[in-house]
């Protein structure tokens, strides 16, 4: 992106699926924040009635349409009211969030839904059938007829958009929010005094593989020293899950607690926070831990934590999907305290140039470079 010259104020439509339960839509909500604060105009599409993270601007909730049943004569008719909207605010360009994994219906989209407007197309995830269909060289047309896309990690420029000859696309990180910080005291009861390791996420183990952290767990034998797994979230999977627990030797330090929009109490208390995840975008989890000050253990998935931690400075990566590699790295940041230390110590400032007030210019200035550029 160049340095601009002029701030001009655009009218903005951001569309999601929800603002509910995942990073993905925690950044949608902040982006709307984001972009508010720079003087836009934003509104904010949802096509399912889900909201739980505070946004700004105007929020056209397309789920409240939605009956439990739809047909597709219902289908249709939402989105007959979603072309409808947009028609009548004269957007200048819409920010799409959606997943996108079905080509008839993106087609649909480009032709009908979004007619005529600028677009700018977020990719959230390195799964590349989520964003690119079965079909990536149709979808990559489409892509490249909009005013950009954006990649919210550099793996997803360069491994996926890239190579799928997508021409148009920019990297612009999810962000986190300094003032976290100030709910950072709220703890339930039940932790008070102990010391715990968290994960949190949709409980969806095709994505997340809490498997593998509870089996790591109870393989660090950490547990015999009164040291707490803490699973923070709600998804398809939670009672398969407390099964696996309640299958193994250290199920008695195991908590289940459900999904809250404000983790910061969890998050800023916690010894450190993992991921294990199959894939990712670029994850949440690692850069909301590390603003509150609290290292983090992840996987080396492809796209994201090599992008925010710095292995031994700020946390550790751990290679390969393998148990003991995993559990001896849990191991690691409690029995040696000058490494924990200095991964503490190191946190917060690893991840300033994730910070809303960052992100924001970088939005704001893709904005000033790209919309209205003749397509």
């Amino acid at each position: 992106m160049t340095q601009g010259v002029t701030n001009r104020k655009f009218k903005i439509c951001l569309v999601a699926i929800s603002l509910a339960k995942g990073g993905a839509e925690r950044s949608v909500a902040m982006l709307s924040q984001m972009l508010t604060a720079k003087g836009h105009e934003v509104h904010v599409v949802v096509l399912t009635d889900a909201v739980d993270y505070p946004f700004e601007g105007t929020l056209f909730n397309l789920g409240k349409f939605k009956k439990e049943r739809e047909s597709q004569f219902g289908r249709i008719r939402r989105f007959r009211k979603l072309r409808k909207y947009l028609s009548a605010q004269d957007f200048d360009v819409i920010i799409d969030h959606r997943v996108k994994n079905s080509l008839p219906r993106e087609r649909y989209y480009k032709r009908w839904v979004y007619a005529g407007i600028p677009k700018i197309y977020v990719v959230h995830s390195s799964k590349l059938t989520n964003y690119l269909t079965e079909k990536p060289s149709a979808m990559a047309r489409i892509y490249n007829r909009n005013v950009a896309t954006v990649a919210v990690s550099e793996y997803i420029q360069k491994h996926i958009l890239e190579n799928r000859k997508i021409t148009n696309s920019h990297v612009i990180h999810n962000a986190y929010n300094p003032s976290w910080a100030e709910h950072a005291h709220v703890l339930p009861s039940e932790l008070n005094d102990k010391q715990y390791i968290l994960s949190y996420g949709r409980l969806n183990d095709d994505i997340k593989d809490f498997q593998f952290l509870i089996h790591s767990f109870n393989h660090s034998g950490l547990w015999k020293k009164g040291i707490v797994l803490v699973i923070l979230g709600e998804g398809k999977d939670e009672a398969k899950l407390k099964r696996l627990v309640q299958s193994l030797p250290c199920n008695k330090l195991v908590q289940f607690h459900p999904f809250t929009s404000e983790p910061f109490g969890y998050i800023a208390n916690a010894r450190f926070v993992t991921l294990t995840s199959h894939y990712e975008g670029f994850p949440m989890v690692l850069v909301e831990s590390l603003s509150l000050g609290t290292p983090v253990v992840s996987l080396d998935i492809p796209s994201g934590p090599s992008e925010v931690i710095t292995h031994r400075k700020n946390g550790l990566l751990v290679e390969k999907r393998e148990v003991p590699l995993f559990s001896e790295a849990m191991r690691l940041l409690f029995k040696n305290e000058r490494l924990y230390v200095q991964c503490k110590h190191e946190a917060a400032a690893s991840v300033s140039q994730f910070s809303m007030k960052a992100i924001a210019e970088q939005w704001n200035q893709l904005l000033q470079d790209e919309v209205h550029r003749p397509e």
